[in-house]
């Protein structure tokens, strides 16, 4: 699956206020809630949170993954933020995280879901890209970037 399938334009937001590793979950569920119909937001954190008890989701380098499986999801979402500082996430680096990257889907696609988190992570894992997404500067811009439609590309 493409991520462009997955990622919309209204779920990339640059240079959100983070606080915590709880207030980005939030954030995200607050944002997931409106296209997955019949799900709340309590049931996306719930998600989530439950994903992070089982290991931390960041992978390192400033870069969390955190994703979940739902129930009653009957597509996958995605949500793209860059945050306006790091916070502390339990990486497996130990550093803070400024890109978060999390991932919604049905639990009936498990294969899907791994497949589309490792294609995630090996563009995560590009210095070009993660450097291009922490220097942009609107919602546009960060989401143009990371599906590739950007002027020079650095994110596919």
């Amino acid at each position: 699956m493409q991520i462009s399938e997955l990622l919309s334009p209204d779920c990339t937001k640059c240079a959100v206020e983070g606080a915590s590793k709880k207030r980005v979950l939030e954030t995200i569920s607050q944002i997931v809630a409106p296209k997955l119909s019949g799900i709340t937001r309590h049931d996306i954190f719930e998600s989530l949170i439950n994903r992070e008890r089982l290991g931390s989701t960041g992978i390192g380098l400033g870069i969390a993954i955190p994703h979940g499986r739902l129930a009653k999801a009957s597509h996958p979402v995605a949500v793209l933020l860059t945050l306006d500082e790091p916070i502390e996430f339990d990486a497996i680096d130990n550093q803070p995280v400024d890109i978060i990257f999390a991932l919604l889907v049905p639990e009936s696609e498990h294969e899907n879901h791994l497949q589309t988190l490792a294609a995630v992570a090996r563009r995560m894992n590009d210095k070009d890209c993660t450097r291009a997404l922490r220097n942009a500067d609107t919602d546009n811009a960060l989401y143009q970037l990371f599906i590739g439609e950007g002027e020079d590309k650095p994110c596919n």
